[in-house]
């Protein structure tokens, strides 16, 4: 079982790369679409504020992914992720083919149910129900992974749509020249953005790692080894350099025209959303809070100037990626449960 053990860390860390492009790269987006930046400036400060991230974050989220699955087994808990990260890389990849802002959290969210379902029945899930219906009420397992994606978006969208109607009224008598300041601080937003994104999207990955690591018996209890934090960080850093255009485009430029004010808009309130959820220990899917405060944006801005075709599409992906990526993942784990009768 080590040898799968090795093979899942393996994965966890391709998964990382692909994360990288589909999640941290629309970091950018609005960045470099609003000219506040080159293509190249803009992705380099993101990808290096992603690394610093990574590097630096905390532990809360990565204990909160670790603890989803309720599998007696070691060497089952192994399989069923590494089932879990084969069919959240393809959904990462296959998304990523058609351009199309996916996110990497509900693909490993559902990949993770899909398989731990399978392997055990409902019961192999950690759903957090009960704690959340009887006293005291604490949000725990899917149920806080669930609330805190919704929210997450909800906060997305809502607080750009009010900032920019603010920022509307505001500015209403300011020259064209203020666009200047506002680009400089869209260089800070966007720094933090992707220092934050960082922190959050790496977690995932490194709770996956120190799960299999603990159910290997390579460590006594689960904890984050530095050397995974820090390859992660580098991979999450180069998929944000490598492979994000493609993604960058929709939201940049497919959805809404953007100007300097509607990026530092959008990103302000993206960046709260994902800072307040690495706080509380949520795994929240970046990719969704870009593109629902984007579309909040352009809805106050001018509703009839935004592309909600685009919109529509990302909607649909945030709906099904976590039904769909479970039945696959469900689906994988009998089949490779089958082949290999481990």
């Amino acid at each position: 079982m080590l040898e799968i053990a090795l093979i899942t860390i393996l994965i966890a860390f391709i998964f990382t790369f692909t994360n990288g492009f589909q999640d941290a790269a629309p970091i950018a987006a609005t960045f470099i679409a609003s000219r506040s930046a080159q293509p190249r400036q803009g992705i380099i400060l993101v990808a290096a504020m992603v690394f610093l991230g990574a590097l630096l974050g905390g532990t809360a989220v990565a204990f909160t992914l670790s603890g989803l699955l309720m599998i007696d087994s070691n060497d089952e808990t192994i399989f069923v992720l590494l089932v879990a990260l084969v069919v959240a890389t393809g959904w990462n990849l296959l998304t990523w083919k058609h351009a199309l802002p996916s996110s990497s959290t509900h693909a490993l969210i559902g990949g993770i149910i899909g398989a731990g379902i399978a392997s055990a029945g409902l019961g192999g899930v950690y759903w957090g129900v009960i704690e959340l219906v009887q006293p005291p009420h604490e949000l725990g397992g899917v149920a806080k992974v669930l609330v805190f994606l919704v929210l997450s978006v909800a906060v997305g969208f809502i607080g750009s749509y009010w900032m920019q109607k603010t920022s509307d009224f505001l500015l209403r008598n300011s020259q064209r020249s203020i666009n200047r300041r506002i680009m400089h601080l869209n260089w800070i937003a966007a720094g933090a953005m992707g220092f934050g994104n960082g922190a959050n999207d790496s977690q995932k990955q490194l709770g996956i790692i120190a799960l299999v690591l603990f159910a290997a018996g390579q460590s006594t209890s689960i904890v984050i080894p530095f050397w995974a934090r820090f390859i992660c960080a580098i991979l999450l850093a180069l998929g944000t350099i490598g492979g994000g255009w493609r993604i960058m485009n929709t939201l940049g430029n497919r959805i809404f025209k953007i100007e300097p004010i509607h990026s530092f808009d959008s990103q302000f309130f993206s960046g709260a959303s994902i800072g307040l959820s690495t706080l509380a220990g949520a795994p929240i899917s970046s990719t969704h809070i870009i593109s629902s405060s984007i579309i909040g944006v352009g809805a106050a801005e001018n509703p009839k100037k935004v592309h909600w075709s685009v919109g529509k599409d990302v909607v649909v992906a945030m709906l099904i990626t976590i039904p769909v990526t479970a039945v696959l993942s469900g689906c994988a784990y009998f089949i490779l449960f089958t082949l290999t009768g481990v």
